[in-house]
């Protein structure tokens, strides 16, 4: 992975950021939009993770901490890079950031469907809790 590059998103990623979730991330959000992202890397500079390998993007993280919880979201692998660590190397960069952080535990938002998902994601150390159901409410 020597030739892997981790490193927080600029605002000039966005628009690469926004096209690269069409093709890899699994689902849509209602904050999938250049104001959605924009907003989020102009709060937290550092929670937009990115992956590049020969200067071509392939892998994002969220990692937002609101000062209490850590929170992954997108982590997407561009479908020719999977199982070669990617993912891996994205969430060791994320806990690394939540561990500086002061953050205690991480969660992650998975579909439910998305079986692959799962199993990288159990792969990873992570475990479905069963008791929590997600409730949400759309805003404006």
């Amino acid at each position: 992975m020597s030739d892997l590059r981790i490193r927080a998103a600029t605002p000039d990623d966005l628009d690469t950021v926004l096209a690269f979730w069409k093709t890899a991330a699994e689902g849509t959000s209602i904050s999938d939009d250049r104001a959605g992202v924009e907003r989020l890397v102009e709060r937290d500079a550092e929670a937009l993770i990115l992956a590049e390998r020969d200067g071509e993007l392939v892998g994002t993280v969220i990692a937002g901490f609101d000062g209490w919880r850590c929170h992954l979201y997108r982590l997407a692998v561009r479908p020719d890079h999977r199982r070669q660590g990617v993912g891996t190397a994205l969430l060791a960069a994320a806990e690394e950031r939540f561990v500086r952080l002061g953050g205690r535990r991480g969660d992650a938002m998975v579909l439910t469907d998305n079986e692959r998902a799962h199993h990288a994601w159990r792969a990873a150390g992570y475990a479905p809790e069963e008791h929590w159901r997600r409730w949400v409410k759309p805003l404006g």
